[in-house]
């Protein structure tokens, strides 16, 4: 066997094993942690390079078999060296826009001279193709002889003295990446600043190597193994990314899962509360929209004869409004206990909370104390949701109370109180703006009209079927919406000092 035909067969079999390594690869990157635009980028990237072995290979191997007609095989052979060339060219722009991509996150020198660097790119593959247009036509770069044997006919692939433009474009792109690694590397992660210089010099080597050796197509091969290999030290250090992301986002779930516990014991959350008081009785919900949110209820005796009862609503969610929730819970409650009156106690709260709200959170707040003996409610609302009435003998209806403006709002905030007269039987409804707007697929609200309907299919049961006719009724109105704010609902039922709680 000639060396001719040697180098041919070796060129076929390196060219095979790299189209055969590269769709490796691209099983690769499904299963990847790689973002959508990683993924998208090398799966065009190494479609060029399938492309470029495909057409050289396929070059190369009509080149090997005589043809019978020389004319058709001369076009298709012109077609495919023009497919190569202009995929090479490609193929260059994506490792400099991979390099600068990497390099991104670490200088801002790169994002001002992003559209310069981009310009650079597109006047080379530009010069690059029009080049090519030109070789395609005429014996620029390279020309096709037929030579005829007693048995066969083959062509002949053989470079112009000329050739040697072809390179220039990749040349200035080579160089350019150069420029950028030289520069900008020295903060990438090492193994991908070594990667991307093998990349550039493993080809060099093969090229020069070729220079001497021109049967051997070295360069497709170093192209290949080159590529590979920084597709895998960047897929290992994006794995080792995701890895400790997962171990982060684990940290944090355990966090949320602990501040979601702690929050819920913050307010009372065993029931009955007071299994030995006679003189009413309680219910309370509380379910945020996130692990933890911003809203939350309090009760707690003040004395034998007084009951503090609090519905309130942070502004914002998440953990900001849980830890703004906690101190205004505490600030509040503390008042409460001190004052035993309503409206001093939200002021008292809103001065504090205003001198250390750089924030500038804030929280609604629906305040009452109720005296256990008379049935005397005081109560005072600092821009909450009206509370909902049931009077023995009448339906829930909501109660129209005049509202002061919200705590954390503006220091010095005064506030108002009013009073109502609760009759044994009486019921007493409390919740955040999460019931009312409660939200369907179609945008619409569930509204205060739906809550009272609710409240009124269940006005006779005890707090806790109230509260779940209520929470049906918004969960049948929402369906598979996706619950957007926190609800709270609290509801109490006054029976006075001598008459026993009955079952119903």
């Amino acid at each position: 066997m000639e060396l001719a035909q040697i180098s041919n067969l070796a060129t076929v079999i390196f060219t095979s094993i790299g189209i055969g390594v590269c769709f490796l690869c691209l099983l690769q990157i499904p299963k990847s942690h790689f973002s959508k635009e990683g993924k998208t980028f090398f799966r065009n990237f190494f479609g060029l390079v399938l492309t470029y072995l495909v057409m050289h290979m396929t070059r190369e191997t009509l080149q090997m078999f005589a043809v019978a007609n020389a004319t058709g095989i001369l076009i298709a052979i012109r077609i495919v060296t023009f497919v190569e060339f202009f995929t090479s060219g490609a193929m260059a722009i994506c490792i400099s826009l991979l390099i600068l991509h990497a390099s991104r996150p670490h200088y801002e020198q790169i994002e001002k001279n992003l559209k310069k660097y981009t310009a650079v790119l597109t006047v080379l593959f530009a010069v690059h193709v029009v080049m090519l247009v030109v070789a395609a036509f005429t014996d620029l770069y390279y020309h096709f002889d037929l030579t005829e044997t007693v048995s066969r006919s083959s062509v002949v692939y053989a470079r112009s003295p000329l050739y040697f433009l072809s390179n220039i474009p990749q040349l200035l792109m080579l160089g350019l990446d150069l420029y950028l690694l030289l520069r900008y590397g020295k903060k990438l992660d090492p193994r991908l600043n070594k990667a991307f210089w093998f990349y550039i010099a493993l080809p060099v080597a093969g090229a020069l190597i070729q220079l001497f050796f021109q049967q051997f197509q070295l360069v497709i091969f170093a192209t290949v193994i080159s590529t590979v290999n920084m597709f895998y030290v960047i897929l290992r250090i994006q794995n080792e990314l995701y890895q400790k992301q997962e171990i982060e986002s684990s940290r944090l779930e355990s966090e949320l899962s602990m501040a979601t516990r702690i929050q819920a014991d913050m307010v009372p959350n065993i029931f009955p509360p007071y299994p030995d008081r006679k003189e009413f009785d309680i219910y309370a919900s509380m379910d945020p929209a996130k692990e933890v949110g911003g809203d939350f209820y309090d009760f707690f005796l003040i004395d034998d004869h007084h009951l503090g009862l609090v519905m309130a609503d942070v502004s914002g969610k998440g953990v900001p409004a849980a830890l703004f929730m906690m101190i205004s819970k505490i600030i509040i409650q503390n008042f409460a206990l001190s004052d035993r009156d309503p409206k001093v106690a939200l002021e008292s709260a809103n001065d504090q909370i205003c001198r250390n709200n750089r924030e500038e959170m804030f929280v609604t707040v629906w305040l009452g104390i109720l005296d256990l003996e008379t049935g005397l409610l005081t109560a005072s609302n600092a821009g909450h949701e009206y509370p909902a009435l049931k009077l023995p003998g009448k339906p829930f209806e909501l109660y129209h109370d005049r509202h002061g403006f919200v705590i954390g709002g503006m220091e010095g905030s005064r506030y108002r109180n009013y009073e109502i007269r609760l009759e044994k039987g009486s019921k007493l409804f409390v919740y955040t703006d999460g019931v009312p707007e409660a939200t369907n697929a179609s945008g619409e609200l569930f509204g205060p009209e739906r809550l009272v309907d609710a409240l009124n299919t269940a006005a006779d049961g005890q707090p806790q079927q109230i509260l779940k006719a209520v929470d049906g009724a918004i969960s049948g109105f929402v369906g598979k919406a996706p619950q957007f704010d926190d609800i709270t609902m609290m509801c109490v039922v006054y029976y006075g000092p001598e008459e026993k709680k009955e079952e119903g």
